[in-house]
């Protein structure tokens, strides 16, 4: 018999921009398989999730994978649910309608790693500012890149775990890094971003480093902010082979861009300026390889006959990947 170390995680009630939880169960001889493990409970008004006289919330394990920084343990992420089994509102996975795993996503996550002690990013003195932007972007070097012993750790502990990366470099701000997951389903695309964000926190601990999600955390000043763009394909974008199907696609978009900008993250107008690779939030266009439009068509859809995907730039990198796909699906599919 031996003990094992399950790590529930979840995502609290809070607004505009939930936050993870987790808590630790110890259970005897886990086969590591998701069907074998329980639900749970925890304090709901501690969280944002429930009343103080009515307090539990249920956790349903929807994800599981190895966690790399602990002995005979894994990383359970989970579905809040009300005490009554439904869904709980602050659970964005339960509005993905994608069941059979026809939409691919791959979200391109960018962050900041933040000194606590100065309250700026990496790489930026206590009493300024760095260079200009532009020397930062992929490079490498102590007078460039900052904050890489972190960002290599996580790159092998999410590889440890079983995520689907599909890379990481140093993205254009100093102390702004990026990493990508692909997954076949839009819910499983979710859980692995989840599982990541989760270990760069844990791992930002070990450093005194915190991870900075929010778009704009520099503000007006001239910096690029944080997105998390949304590459995303199903069976008609993957197969189309037209023109006329792309832009009858990106054209669904139009007069819903509301209801996307509502749940691609807080302050997203403080991002989306139409300045630093951004469209501006008022207006709403698409081009091919154009990283200033609203969604990017990729240069290799019209090269290989018009099918393939297409990259939603503006979910902001604080946005929930879980929301963000549900609402792109649900506008891919008025399409027909």
């Amino acid at each position: 018999m031996s003990l094992v170390k399950l790590e529930y995680i979840w995502l609290d009630g809070y607004k505009p921009t939930q936050s993870l939880r987790s808590k630790t169960k110890i259970e005897k001889d886990f086969s590591g398989k998701l069907e074998d493990l329980p639900m749970w409970s925890f304090d709901g008004s501690s969280t944002e999730q429930a009343p103080g006289g009515s307090s539990d919330c249920l956790l349903k394990p929807v994800f599981v994978v190895n966690d790399p920084q602990r002995k005979n343990a894994y990383l359970v992420m989970c579905e809040v649910l009300n005490a009554d089994g439904t869904p709980h509102v602050s659970n964005g996975r339960a509005t993905i309608e994608d069941d059979d795993n026809d939409f691919w996503f791959g979200f391109e996550q960018e962050y900041f790693l933040w000194d606590p002690a100065t309250n700026k990013p990496l790489g930026f003195p206590a009493g300024g500012y760095p260079g200009p932007q532009g020397p930062y972007y992929c490079s490498v070097g102590a007078n460039n890149a900052y904050g890489r012993e972190i960002v290599e750790e996580h790159l092998d502990v999410i590889i440890e775990a079983g995520l689907n990366v599909e890379g990481i470099n140093a993205e254009v701000a100093a102390g702004q890094w990026e990493f990508q997951i692909f997954s076949k389903g839009a819910k499983q695309a979710g859980d692995q971003i989840w599982i990541a964000r989760y270990l760069l926190e844990r791992i930002g601990e070990k450093y005194g480093v915190a991870v900075n999600w929010h778009c704009k955390p520099l503000g007006a000043l001239d910096w690029n902010g944080s997105g998390m763009h949304a590459n995303f394909s199903n069976s008609l974008l993957r197969t189309a082979g037209s023109k006329e199907i792309f832009d009858k696609v990106c054209e669904a978009f139009r007069p819903v861009v509301k209801e996307h900008i509502d749940v691609y993250g807080a302050d997203n107008h403080l991002r989306l300026t139409g300045k630093h690779e951004t469209a501006s939030i008022m207006d709403f266009s698409y081009g091919v390889s154009d990283r200033g439009a609203s969604i990017r068509i990729p240069v290799m859809v019209p090269q290989k006959g018009w099918s393939g995907y297409l990259e939603d730039r503006r979910p902001n990198s604080a946005a929930d990947p879980y929301k963000v796909a549900a609402r792109i699906i649900k506008t891919v599919k008025s399409v027909g």
